[in-house]
């Protein structure tokens, strides 16, 4: 192959292209044209978006995520009319197989991640907690500290931090102490049978019913609950009006502080267990009943060992 041969495949191919680009070149405007203004759309629904989204979820960070979410979507349907302008439906099919493949594939690779993701932005949304409250999630009871997309994170009463996936707790019981912004501290306590019962109430009421953080517009209640085995059971229930673990805690130390005074005051007795042993093979046979036979046995047994002897 000579110089000339090849001077003239070389001017052929120019050619050809020069034809080919002088025929797309409207459509290159069009599509430059078009991106720009893509660009352009895509950035102003975006912060539209960001302001309409803060209206509904006071989220910044899944605020930003929504957001950027619709402004990738634009800029994909701007890019993908610009390929088709500019006669590229074959890439367009390819760029959109292999987007599928990926995130069919990444669906499989990150679905617990993909979960607790969802699960997050579902909290979010719903709020059934949030930073500050004292809740107990999965067995573990503290403040949350932090609520993420991906996790949550608690600070124990214990000490310990807890993060906790967003999926265990969008769906396992949430118990939220902040909500009513009170609590209720239930007491059980057992008097003596020979206990006057109306007395032991009126007592009991009057013990509690001056502690500082116990609720003024609750009703303090006491139940008789059971026959015990060495006691009657009662329960007194009170509510505080906090949530704190503090205030809590505090509140049944002094109920229980002023209720054992006050029962000491009044000669109302707080029994111990008690236990009654049987000395009978049959049963009925009373310790000084069983004591009395086993001397007479004894006396037996020696009578007769000095008259063998």
């Amino acid at each position: 192959m000579d110089i000339n041969t090849v001077t003239r495949i070389l001017t052929e191919k120019l050619t050809t292209w020069g034809k080919d680009l002088i025929r797309l070149l409207p459509n290159i405007v069009i599509a430059a044209v078009i991106l720009v203004i893509g660009f352009y759309i895509a950035k102003f629904v975006r912060r539209l978006a960001l302001k309409l989204i803060g209206k509904v979820s006071h989220n910044a960070t899944l605020n930003n995520l929504f957001a950027s979410v619709i402004y990738f979507v634009f800029i994909g349907i701007t890019l993908f009319t610009v390929l088709s302008i500019l006669n590229l439906d074959k890439a367009v099919t390819s760029i959109l197989a292999g987007a599928g493949i990926l995130g069919l594939a990444l669906a499989f690779a990150f679905q617990d991640i993909a979960a607790n993701f969802m699960s997050g932005i579902f909290i979010s949304f719903r709020k059934p907690i949030k930073v500050g409250d004292i809740v107990l999630i999965k067995g573990f009871m503290g403040k949350v500290a932090e609520v993420n997309l991906r996790d949550t994170v608690i600070n124990t009463f214990t000490g310990p931090v807890v993060i906790i996936p967003n999926k265990d707790v969008f769906q396992n019981p949430i118990e939220n102490f902040t909500t009513l912004s009170k609590r209720r501290f239930d007491l059980q306590i057992g008097v003596s049978y020979g206990d006057d019962l109306d007395k032991v109430k009126q007592v009991t009421l009057d013990a509690v019913k001056d502690i500082e953080d116990i609720s003024k517009t609750q009703e303090t209640t006491l139940f008789f609950t059971s026959f015990g085995d060495s006691s009657i059971n009662l329960a007194i229930r009170m509510w505080i009006d906090s949530a704190e673990l503090k205030i809590y805690k505090k509140v049944g130390s002094e109920a229980i502080m002023r209720i054992k005074k006050a029962y000491e005051e009044n000669d109302i007795m707080i029994p111990y267990p008690i236990r009654t042993l049987d000395f009978g093979m049959k049963g009925g046979q009373t310790l000084s009943d069983m004591a009395v036979t086993l001397a007479g046995k004894d006396q037996d047994g020696e009578s007769n060992y000095q008259s063998n002897s």
